[in-house]
């Protein structure tokens, strides 16, 4: 099977199903006490569409896909860092395995440049990280625009969700979540279209908002405000 064949292959679904269903979510739910909000948000969703989350654990990409219902998560391809997991053999096999993933290139090199493009022609909906890697500090960081942009050149819309307390519960620099069951929470919110003549940052700043939202909803805190006026990106490896 080629590369590209994977992300839509039956065999390979039915792999990712035991991988996430029966191995990885049984897991990361036995070692944190996880509540999902706004599955009701995800009634309308199908075909092709782009998952926006905010990011500031490895705890992230394993809740948002255990918490979407199997039909939306079957296909669903996560853009992963291609200089963390991609560059390590075993690392690059239990992305794809568990995750579908596809590799996104930080540095600014093209070389990879086109590919979610290609799954999306292809039908494959993404899960996407716009702030372009975990957060060292838990704060939401500034969400870069290549997400909107693909949402509005194909036409299809974005659902924002937002993870809360993985940053304590597993934060950079762990491999293992912390002891005692941490709560962390699980928030979806309605999908969003582009509007017409809606450039790419107008639409990337409407998803925001409603991302600071649903977070106040669970963890009302006054620094998420400063993403609404251009907080700058908090790196990570």
């Amino acid at each position: 099977m080629s590369a590209e064949a994977r992300f839509t292959s039956t065999a390979h679904a039915c792999a990712r199903f035991v991988a996430q269903r029966m191995l990885l979510k049984p897991l990361v739910w036995s070692l944190t006490r996880v509540t999902v909000h706004g599955r009701e948000q995800l009634k309308g969703v199908e075909g092709t569409f782009i998952v926006v989350a905010n990011h500031t654990s490895h705890l992230d990409a394993p809740l948002v896909v255990g918490a979407m219902p199997r039909k939306l998560s079957r296909y669903l391809a996560a853009g992963v860092a291609a200089d963390y997991f991609f560059d390590v053999p075993w690392r690059r096999w239990f992305a794809a395995l568990f995750f579908n993933a596809f590799p996104v290139d930080r540095s600014g090199d093209r070389k990879r440049a086109g590919m979610s493009k290609d799954l999306l022609a292809s039908g494959v909906p993404l899960l996407l990280f716009p702030e372009g890697g975990r957060s060292a500090t838990g704060r939401l960081g500034a969400f870069k625009p290549g997400a909107a942009a693909l949402a509005a050149s194909h036409d299809i819309p974005c659902v924002p969700v937002v993870v809360v307390g993985t940053h304590l519960a597993m934060p950079k620099g762990r491999n293992w979540p912390v002891a005692g069951r941490p709560r962390v929470d699980v928030v979806f919110g309605a999908p969003i279209r582009s509007l017409s003549g809606e450039t790419p940052v107008q639409l990337t700043a409407r998803i925001v908002a409603q991302v600071v939202a649903l977070r106040a909803s669970i963890e009302p805190r006054p620094p998420v405000q400063d993403v609404l006026h251009g907080a700058s990106r908090e790196e990570t490896g």
